[in-house]
């Protein structure tokens, strides 16, 4: 069965740093899309960064380019989300995901994805 369990996230003041991570189980990081995204209440799901496990290709949406950084430990099972420079806009819920390449969606779509971890919530003080 595949899981994902996040820690990390909590309250920082703008311009802070936090980072999130996303431990997997129940398979290995082999031809999968790995991705971060983040949720306020009444909006859209948000494609924040991702990763293909396959080749270590990095992908941000545009307004977190230069201050997040997504990363993996295979070893671990783990990836992270090392995020700087926090805007209080970026306060929301933040997920993890995964699923195996090869959805037809590109790894920031949340269509891409079946499994998703529990949330974490991240909150920027200003």
């Amino acid at each position: 069965e595949v899981q994902l369990v996040q820690s990390g996230g909590g309250l920082v003041q703008a311009g802070g740093s936090l980072r999130l991570s996303c431990a997997a189980s129940g398979f290995t990081f082999d031809d999968y899309a790995i991705g971060w995204f983040r949720q306020v209440p009444g909006k859209a799901r948000e494609g924040v960064s991702c990763m293909h496990t396959s080749d270590g290709s990095t992908y941000y949406t545009d307004s977190v380019k230069g201050r997040f950084t997504i990363s993996s430990d295979n070893a671990k099972n783990t990836v992270y989300l090392q995020m700087n420079s926090l805007k209080p806009e970026e306060t929301a819920v933040y997920y993890c995901a995964a699923d195996l390449l090869g959805s037809g969606y590109g790894c920031l779509h949340d269509l891409a994805y079946n499994y998703w971890g529990q949330g974490t919530r991240v909150t920027v003080s200003s």
